[in-house]
């Protein structure tokens, strides 16, 4: 996929999705000299804040919620753009590049970065049972917290990033906590099965209760509130709280009418471009990673500030296309995961440095004879170090004369 782009600098820029991403992006534009007016639209009342905090810090209670916003208002106000916050956009037509929202404001501009995000998946019924939650976006950790403090049972479906950080801060809260899903350990689908038993063997010392290789079929509740977790084998594991962290999906149902391709997120060519004057970045984003020769799409937070350089430098026609080896970190109980490149389910994993009995290693992924990924467990220099034996087979081919 590929397309150009006549449009030259633009007077205007709109970025839909108050967001990491989207701040990141107008703050790169700033960085490049772009003086033209810029506005930033976003759902939620919120200033821009930042994500892996929520279910970390801002759930444990260790941070304040503002202490989770990603810039001062000082720092905002000096970007000299016009925030508009509280108000989702509904529709968007590409051919006159405007944004309706749900106010019913429109908002033009010569170039438009959609940030939008993605949203929580739900089990079916689940807001009509209380004690029931998602965690998203701030409202939500807060809502859970408020939750969580005066209960003593929470089970949590869905074993993958998200809902192994939730049952590892909860647990340091003293709850008595149970992590359900369809996969055999912890994060088996980001990690493969050697780091994921380790991960299984932490979180079980540490006294959660895995109840895992089982699918949920939903949940049950007394007089309006939840009070279990119904699993395939027909048994309810028993809640005063339940957290659904089974993924997310790109949030583009604003986006049905507008004729941009839609799958799988908003579909993009290497330049993030969707079609002429339109961008996506960050969680929302899918597109065409050269190096890879394929569409990806990437939820991690190190990537919405890195793809937004690479749109900020695409809107004003500059830049080339975007192949970044990506990078994600997760933090359970003292365990820091990092991971560099991409840990393909059918991978090769050897553990090149450290050991893991001793909890500190660094894990080599080989996947068709070359090296995707590394995967650090309290070793971030060595992981780091190791970041180069991917970047190679990641490389974008030089172009043919």
């Amino acid at each position: 996929m590929s397309m150009r782009d006549d449009i030259g600098v633009p007077a205007r820029v709109l970025v839909v999705g108050a967001s990491a991403s989207g701040l990141a992006t107008v703050e790169a534009l700033r960085r490049k000299g772009y003086a033209g007016a810029v506005t930033v639209l976003g759902d939620e009342p919120h200033v821009p804040y930042d994500r892996p905090p929520l279910s970390k810090q801002v759930l444990s209670g260790a941070w304040e919620p503002e202490r989770a916003a990603l810039r001062t208002q000082e720092a905002l106000s000096a970007l000299g753009a016009d925030f508009v916050l509280g108000d989702a956009a509904v529709g968007l037509d590409p051919a006159s590049r405007t944004v309706r929202t749900r106010s019913g404001r429109e908002v033009g501009a010569d170039a438009i970065v959609i940030a939008t995000g993605v949203r929580a998946r739900r089990l079916p019924g689940q807001e009509a049972l209380a004690g029931v939650h998602v965690l998203r976006t701030l409202d939500d950790a807060l809502a859970l917290r408020g939750d969580l403090v005066p209960s003593a049972r929470l089970v949590v479906v869905g074993e993958g990033v998200l809902g192994s950080e939730i049952a590892a801060t909860a647990r340091t809260l003293g709850l008595d906590v149970t992590l359900t899903g369809p996969l055999s350990a912890p994060m088996a689908l980001q990690v493969g099965p050697l780091v994921s038993g380790v991960l299984a063997d932490l979180h079980t010392e540490r006294g959660v209760k895995l109840r895992l290789g089982t699918g949920v079929v939903g949940l049950a509740g007394e007089r309006g509130r939840v009070t279990g977790v119904r699993l395939a084998t027909d048994e309810v594991l028993p809640a005063d709280v339940v957290v659904v962290a089974i993924g997310a999906s790109p949030a583009t149902e604003w986006l049905t009418d507008s004729g941009l391709e839609i799958e799988g997120g908003v579909v993009c060519d290497a330049h993030c471009r969707a079609a002429e004057g339109i961008f996506a970045v960050g969680d929302v984003a899918r597109w065409h990673h050269e190096g890879l020769g394929r569409l990806v799409r990437l939820e991690n937070r190190t990537n919405a500030t890195e793809q937004a350089i690479a749109v900020a430098a695409a809107v004003l026609g500059e830049g080339g296309p975007y192949a970044p080896v990506p990078y994600f970190w997760t933090d359970q109980y003292d365990a820091k995961l990092q991971v560099h490149g991409f840990l393909p389910a059918d991978a090769e994993v050897d553990v090149v440095e450290g050991d893991l009995t001793g909890r500190r290693f660094v894990a080599r992924y080989r996947s068709a004879g070359r090296i995707t990924g590394v995967l650090g467990w309290n070793m971030p220099k060595q992981a780091r170090l190791r970041r180069q034996e991917i970047a190679g087979s990641l490389a974008v081919p030089a172009p043919t004369r």
